[in-house]
């Protein structure tokens, strides 16, 4: 029987990026969008955590949806160590409403002025939560690397183009899909959330 998961966002590339993971995997999983329920109910990410957000939308949505399906959600952004983990949570609001990715790395770029290469550690952080009946798990994936002084790259969004990976000589904003869904830390979540299925 094939397991319905309902995933907590609209956007279609992370619906497909879902489901290929999941067929790659060899799971019997369909992936459904919240359009095929109603849509995404207003949720308040009131949560400290990105685990909290992520829960709060995954249930949010199994609110409305039926009660054998799965629920999926996630929540991500970047720490940055010589800010205390900041902006953390609020990510894609730090320089306040309306969301602006410009704006946000300006604010970012402003308070690490003045910090030199040897302490611009940071990570980008992403949680999946899956709710369903008799279940409630969260996965959590990380990428570890350094802030940049500049912006470098046009591709990606948010802090890509000031993020540099460990594992790259390139930002967010400049390598491919392909190389990002090997390193990124939401591919790192996926894994584990593909190996708990696996495993049930």
């Amino acid at each position: 029987m094939t397991q319905i998961i309902y995933l907590a966002s609209g956007n279609a590339h992370k619906l497909h990026e879902l489901q290929t993971a999941l067929d790659s995997a060899g799971l019997s999983v369909t992936v459904l969008g919240p359009n095929k329920i109603g849509g995404m109910p207003e949720v308040e990410e009131t949560g400290s955590t990105f685990e909290a957000n992520s829960l709060l939308k995954a249930h949010g949505l199994r609110d409305v949806g039926p009660a054998d399906g799965w629920y999926l959600a996630d929540d991500s952004g970047i720490e940055i160590d010589a800010l205390d983990g900041r902006p953390g949570v609020i990510s894609a609001r730090y320089a306040g409403e309306p969301c602006d990715d410009e704006r946000n790395n300006d604010k970012v770029l402003q308070e690490m002025e003045g910090v030199p290469d040897g302490q611009r550690a940071c990570r980008f952080r992403c949680v999946l939560a899956l709710v369903g009946q008799g279940i409630e798990e969260t996965f959590s994936g990380a990428c570890e690397g350094v802030l940049l002084h500049e912006r470098k790259g046009d591709g990606g969004f948010g802090y890509d183009p000031l993020f540099l990976p460990n594992e790259s000589e390139h930002t967010f904003a400049e390598i491919g899909l392909d190389e990002k869904a090997k390193i990124s830390h939401r591919a790192r979540a996926l894994t584990k959330l593909i190996d708990w299925i696996k495993n049930r």
